[in-house]
C-alpha cells in the first residue's frame, strides 16, 4: 500500500504545472530535520482563508502569509515532541477529527471532503492540522498535566478573591492571540492583526471562526472563548481594554509582553454570591489556567531550542 500511495503522489506532481511543481519542492522553512514546502504554505493559506470566511485578496493573502508559515512551524514542532514521547496518532483518530470538523459546518464527512476538492483545497492540509492538534493534546495531556498541582491553599485564594470581588463586574471574552516570538516580527503580525479586526468589524468573517484558524491560544478551538473572568484576572493591559468594551465589541489589538491580543466581549454581569463556583469547579479552572500557561511556555522552549530556518 505504501508503495501504491508514493506512485500515486507522483503521477500527482509530474501532472503538475512546472510552475507549480517548481513550488511544491521548494522549501519555505526548515524545522529541525523536517522540511515545510510552499506547496505547504499555499495550500494552508487556501484552507484558512476558506474556513475563516475572510476575503480571498492579495492584501489578505500577504499579511497572512507570515502566520501561516509560523503555525505550519509550531505545528512541525508539535509533530516532533509527539514523536519524541512515543505518541502517535492514528488513522482512525485523524478521520474522527475531520468527521467532527464537517459536523461542526453541518456537513457530512464525504460531503465535506467534496466541497474542499471543489475549494481547491486537499484533505491532506486538513489532515495535518488535525494530526498535530491531536498530537499537541496528547503531549499536554500526558507530559505537562502530571506537572500542574493545584493545592487547598490556591483554591482557598481564588475563593476569598472572589468572595471579595462579590458586586463587582465580571466579563464573558473570547480571544484572538498572535504570538510574537521575536522582534522583527511585530511589523507582519500586527499588519495582520489589524486587518483581521478590520474584516470581523465590518461582518466579512466571524470572530469563533477566525479565532481557530488564527488564534494560537489554548481555547483557539472553542471559538478563543476564555469564560467568565473578573476585573484583574487577565493581565492589566488587557483587563484596561474589557473595562471599556460594550457587548458584541471587537478591540483593537493590544499588546502584552507575549504578543497581540484581539478581544470580543461577549457579555458582562456583576458577580453574586450564587454564582461564585464552587471548589471542584475552582480546582478545575487554577488547573486548566496554569496548563494554558505551561502549553505556552513550552512551545516558546521547543521553539528556542530548535533549528528553524524561515526562507519565506
Amino acid at each position: 500500500m505504501k508503495h501504491i500511495v508514493l506512485l500515486a503522489l507522483f503521477f500527482v506532481t509530474v501532472a503538475l504545472s512546472p510552475a507549480m511543481a517548481e513550488r511544491s519542492m521548494r522549501i519555505a522553512a526548515v524545522v529541525n530535520a523536517d522540511a515545510i514546502t510552499e506547496s505547504d504554505v499555499e495550500e494552508r493559506l487556501r484552507l484558512i482563508l476558506a474556513s475563516s470566511g475572510l476575503p480571498n485578496t492579495k492584501e489578505i493573502r500577504d499579511k497572512a502569509m507570515p502566520q501561516v508559515v509560523s503555525s505550519l512551524i509550531e505545528e512541525m514542532l508539535m509533530l516532533q515532541e509527539a514523536a519524541r514521547n512515543d505518541i502517535r496518532i492514528t488513522d482512525e483518530e485523524k478521520e474522527a477529527g475531520f468527521a467532527e470538523i464537517a459536523k461542526q459546518n453541518n456537513f457530512t464527512a464525504e460531503q465535506f471532503d467534496e466541497i474542499m476538492k471543489q475549494s481547491g483545497i486537499p484533505k491532506r492540509t486538513l489532515m495535518r492540522q488535525i494530526e498535530a492538534q491531536l498530537g499537541w493534546t496528547k503531549v499536554i495531556q500526558t507530559v505537562l498535566r502530571p506537572k500542574v498541582n493545584v493545592k487547598d491553599t490556591d483554591v482557598d485564594v481564588r475563593l476569598e478573591r472572589l468572595q471579595n470581588n462579590i458586586g463587582r463586574n465580571e466579563y464573558a471574552v473570547a480571544e484572538i492571540f498572535l504570538p510574537i516570538d521575536k522582534a522583527d516580527e511585530e511589523s507582519d503580525v500586527r499588519k495582520l492583526a489589524n486587518q483581521l479586526v478590520q474584516e470581523m468589524r465590518a461582518g466579512k468573517a466571524q470572530f469563533p471562526a477566525v479565532a481557530r484558524q488564527f488564534s494560537r491560544a489554548a481555547g483557539a478551538e472553542s471559538g478563543g472563548s476564555l469564560g467568565w473572568v473578573q476585573e484583574g484576572q487577565l493581565p492589566e493591559e488587557l483587563d484596561e481594554v474589557v473595562k471599556t468594551m460594550q457587548k458584541g465589541e471587537i478591540s483593537n489589538p493590544t499588546r502584552t509582553t507575549a504578543g497581540l491580543h484581539i478581544l470580543t466581549l461577549r457579555d458582562s454581569r456583576i458577580i453574586e454570591e450564587r454564582i461564585i463556583p464552587g471548589r471542584g469547579a475552582l480546582i478545575n479552572q487554577i488547573g486548566m489556567e496554569r496548563l494554558d500557561r505551561l502549553q505556552r511556555r513550552t512551545m516558546q522552549d521547543l521553539k528556542a531550542e530548535a533549528f528553524i530556518d524561515r526562507r519565506v
